[in-house]
């Protein structure tokens, strides 16, 4: 098989299940095995240590394959003569956090595909040092790809670790150390607090955070794990997902809600309203974040993806800060307020619109749960003032209209087509009347139009992974999506190649 179709940029992504009409398992005890075998001679390596002391553990999220998946790898990790522990069901923060925190193990695999469909399944893989990159996960697809390994004279040790413990314990530190209280205190009497955790792994934090702590949990959500998803896909970004978290929020009268994504490194959050709910997520969440930020740090720089709104720019400048928006992929945006805070810049925030969000003081790490606290603390300090957490985001505006068109482009192979796309939209808009190209840009094309012309803005680029040019478009008036959609469609529709479907219905 081409383990080189396993990677996912920083991660591992397969399929695990067949399902009528499906992709070929690829995720195979063979692969899983070879997988374990090569990451625990590349950790040897990197960290310039013998492997037959490499301590490695294995966590996974509530999917149906998790625990065999697991089993395989940690057969690889033994053979080759390194020593593997199971950590059971876990978050992938914490898989990141058991290498640094008093766990002090050499390196961490979750075993996840985030908020993919049941079938699928992955790894993500952490040393004290951070996730790894791209390039690292090339290279150990290639080593697994030779399927060679020799079986060490003695085969490594298996055993059990409980990662999550000490995971929860440095959260509840940090909502009691930032709310200056004792060890003792119910910081969240009185609040109740709902969390939808999608029968995901993020049921601890309503359970075994939020209730120690003195919170009304009543109302939350799926927290049983269940890897079939029965209910709705634990993703933040979906709409029926966050349609079930406000549903929480307004049937329990609860204060606050929670949603997680299967492996707790994206979340959302919702706030009751007089007249409903307000969900915190894309714009809003980041928003909060900078505001929450700006109090602690000052001026910050806050990077995000590339889709973010021209009302959350303007709401950042109003803060007195920098919104340095780059490209899409949650290693993109971390990578990058790492490079700047590198060279001076208080680059201390990365967040996507998708949830990933990441803090230097928490090691740069996109941990959903620490997100939440950070909200929590703030929601705790707002009580304490007698004023309302959404205060905060009252300037943010908000867009009329917004979309997203997915333009699927029938081609195998898409690179040159896509470019020649991207290059054709630049030179139709470069003196097109009302009309304005964004600079600097780091990821596709974007455009803002003027009041007469769709009053907003629109960006066509590559996906990532997929044969697809995702378009988000957002104007500031009612109808204006409708001009910008045209503008845009005028701009591609003479490539064949191109499904511009999404677009034509938006024109309507």
């Amino acid at each position: 098989m081409d383990y080189s179709k396993l990677q996912n940029g920083s991660d591992i992504r397969g399929i695990a299940i067949a399902v009528p009409g499906g992709k070929e398992v690829n995720l195979t005890e063979e692969s899983c095995t070879n997988i374990g075998s090569a990451f625990a001679k590349w950790t040897a390596a990197k960290l310039g240590k013998p492997i037959n002391e490499l301590r490695i553990a294995i966590g996974r999220d509530s999917r149906l394959t998790g625990a065999e998946i697991a089993s395989w790898l940690t057969d690889g990790i033994t053979l080759v003569g390194a020593n593997a522990y199971d950590g059971g069901m876990a978050s992938t923060p914490a898989m990141f956090m058991c290498c640094v925190n008093e766990l002090h193990l050499d390196a961490g695999i979750m075993v996840t595909a985030s908020h993919l469909p049941m079938e699928r399944n992955g790894m993500k893989f952490f040393i004290a040092s951070g996730g790894l990159e791209k390039q690292d996960i090339s290279a150990i697809l290639a080593s697994a790809a030779n399927g060679v390994f020799t079986a060490a004279c003695e085969r490594g040790a298996c055993g059990k670790v409980d990662i999550m413990t000490p995971y929860i314990y440095g959260l509840k530190a940090k909502i009691l150390g930032d709310l200056g209280l004792d060890e003792n205190a119910k910081p969240f009497t009185g609040f109740r607090i709902v969390v939808d955790a999608g029968n995901g792994a993020g049921g601890f934090f309503a359970e075994r955070l939020l209730s120690p702590l003195g919170a009304d949990i009543t109302g939350s959500r799926y927290l049983e794990p269940d890897g079939s998803f029965p209910n709705h896909q634990p993703n933040p970004e979906n709409a029926e997902a966050m349609q079930s978290i406000c549903d929480a929020v307004s049937e329990s009268n609860a204060d606050f809600g929670i949603i997680f994504d299967t492996d707790v490194d994206r979340a959302g959050a919702v706030l009751p309203t007089e007249n409903g709910t307000l969900p915190l997520d894309r714009n809003r969440l980041i928003a909060m974040m900078a505001a929450i930020l700006s109090k602690q740090y000052g001026a910050i720089t806050v990077v995000t993806d590339s889709i973010t709104s021209t009302g959350l720019n303007d709401f950042i400048s109003s803060l007195g800060c920098r919104h340095h928006r780059f490209k899409r992929g949650y290693r993109n945006v971390i990578n990058e307020a790492k490079r700047l805070m590198a060279e001076g810049e208080n680059a201390v925030f990365a967040m996507e619109t998708s949830g990933h969000g990441a803090l230097y003081e928490n090691y740069f790490l996109d941990d959903g749960a620490y997100i939440i606290v950070k909200l929590l603390i703030e929601l705790v300090n707002a009580k304490r003032s007698g004023r309302s957490i959404d205060d905060l985001i009252a300037s943010l505006e908000e867009p009329a209209e917004s979309a997203e068109a997915r333009l699927n482009v029938l081609l195998d192979d898409t690179a040159d087509y896509t470019a020649r796309v991207l290059e054709h939209v630049t030179e139709y808009f470069a003196s097109r009347e009302g009309f304005g190209i964004v600079t600097p840009n780091y990821e596709g094309v974007r455009i803002n139009a003027d009041p007469a012309h769709g009053n907003g803005w629109f960006l066509i680029r590559r996906s990532l992974h997929d044969p697809i040019m995702p378009c988000n478009l957002e104007s500031s008036s009612v109808g204006g999506l409708r001009l910008l959609a045209a503008a845009l469609l005028g701009a591609v529709e003479g490539f064949d190649k191109l499904d511009n479907a999404p677009l034509r219905r938006l024109c309507k």
